[in-house]
């Protein structure tokens, strides 16, 4: 068998979901294939680039044991809650190697609220690059197997290339799956996702509290290490929040290139809920209504729900900080020292002097001109660099294993989106192989390293929906 595909969440009461079917198109043609995920999951890569593999990535074929279907959740957006999302340009196919296989852009479902269903091929690469960039970073993330190009137009503001992306995960369980069914005051719904989430997640777990402390863990030190490279989300939508504690939906996120806490990307959060430094506080808030969906299996006493309910959540900047100083720790080769006020410094002088959030931490590991040519008023960063110096032995070796000469910044993927709508994947498949091996310098490639100049500078990143 090609493919040994199984759908538990199929097995799940029929409200977790709504069976849809992929819309095949006329002429897929493959992109890109990930090859040593294929392995990991325990596919062919040969079998995947056949025209029979091609036909399941595309959602022509849907291969045997897979139960195609729309996942049901609810969700708040921008602080406005919607009681019934749920995927509506995404099928799950199933599970093959413990991992969930879903088609992003494979056509309508029953959620899909008047939308074609279908993705644009600019985000299907964007989610590629940049989930597998995260992967390379050592960060909790979904991966992707492949990305096909629909041979077929979708109507945006323009008609453009569509694409379609086949997305791996531990799980599609979101925060915004428990509210669908608190929404509803669907307790056996609720106690069945529990369940689920333990069997698929937290095995050491024993109730939905425990999961709950689980998720809270997680959370907190995935968005330390967001931070920790620079990069912002853009929409921190409590459906964007998976109960496994990986990245998931990579819509108008970004990594920031000049360091700027209140950076954000999304051309809709017109107010910067989702800042680069609001990340942490939204997380929490989004585990807030995580704990209120499932309140009712915390106790039968609601008073003492609350009670532990709030007690978990009171932790989570403790365990933010200590994750957030661990990582900037050894961004300055100082493991053991935890300097907060040294670490802050630095980044109130990277802010101040809108010096670049990468090239300053690389440029730390490469030496102290490499590091100061980041800056413009180089005094008070001289003055900086004494007391770091005097904080202890920096370990640069270190420094170089955490702090990546190469991020998916903006404008190169942009470069590469908009040389394939051209019908040229050559720039898409070269910053691909740089951004595998994030930590390495490679002779030739400085070009993904230099910042954006002015006319390069990407303000705004959009979903694709």
């Amino acid at each position: 068998m090609p493919i040994a595909f199984k759908n538990t969440y199929a097995r799940l009461p029929e409200s977790f979901f709504e069976k849809a079917e992929p819309t095949p198109v006329i002429q897929p043609s493959l992109i890109a294939l990930n090859h040593e995920l294929a392995t990991e999951l325990g596919i062919d890569p040969g079998f995947l680039r056949s025209d029979e593999g091609l036909a399941i990535l595309a959602g022509n074929s849907i291969p045997s044991g897979a139960e195609p279907l729309a996942m049901a959740y609810a969700g708040h957006q921008f602080g406005g809650f919607s009681p019934q999302l749920g995927d509506g340009r995404a099928i799950l196919l199933g599970e093959t190697g413990g991992k969930d296989i879903q088609l992003k852009g494979a056509g309508q479902t029953p959620f899909s609220r008047r939308g074609d269903g279908r993705s644009a091929l600019g985000p299907v690469l964007r989610e590629y690059l940049v989930s597998e960039a995260m992967h390379a970073l050592g960060i909790p993330t979904t991966r992707a197997l492949a990305a096909v190009l629909s041979g077929e137009l979708v109507l945006r503001e323009q008609p453009e290339k569509g694409g379609i992306f086949t997305r791996v995960a531990s799980s599609h369980l979101r925060i915004g799956t428990a509210q669908y069914f608190a929404a509803r005051g669907d307790t056996d719904s609720l106690k069945a996702l529990v369940g689920y989430a333990i069997q698929r997640h937290d095995p050491e777990a024993t109730d939905a509290f425990e999961l709950f402390q689980s998720v809270i863990a997680k959370q907190a030190r995935l968005v330390a290490q967001w931070m920790g490279v620079g990069f912002i989300h853009g929409v921190m939508n409590t459906d964007n929040m998976s109960l496994s504690g990986e990245t998931i939906d990579y819509g108008p996120c970004a990594f920031m290139d000049r360091f700027n806490p209140a950076q954000k990307f999304s051309y809709i959060d017109q107010n910067g809920r989702y800042a680069y430094a609001n990340q942490p506080g939204i997380a929490q808030w989004n585990l807030t209504r995580l704990a209120e969906a499932l309140l009712p299996l915390f106790h039968d006493d609601q008073e003492k729900a609350v009670t532990m309910a709030k007690g978990e959540l009171e932790n989570f900047p403790d365990l933010f900080d200590s994750a957030y100083f661990k990582i900037f720790s050894k961004k300055i080769g100082l493991p053991e020292n935890y300097d907060r006020e040294l670490i802050q410094i630095l980044l109130d002088l990277m802010a101040t002097q809108k010096a670049d959030f990468t090239l300053t931490f690389r440029g730390l590991a490469n030496g102290p001109d490499a590091f100061l040519s980041n800056f413009g008023d180089q005094e008070p960063v001289r003055d900086w660099l004494a007391r770091w110096n005097a904080a202890g032995n920096p370990d640069t070796t270190l420094m170089k294993t955490v702090n990546p000469a190469y991020i998916p910044r903006n404008h190169r993927i942009e470069e590469v989106i908009e040389a394939a709508k051209q019908g040229d994947f050559a720039p898409f498949h070269e910053i691909h192989s740089i951004l595998r091996e994030p930590y390495q310098d490679k002779d030739g490639f400085e070009k993904y390293q230099q910042t954006p100049s002015p006319d390069e500078v990407v303000c705004n990143t959009f979903c694709g929906t």
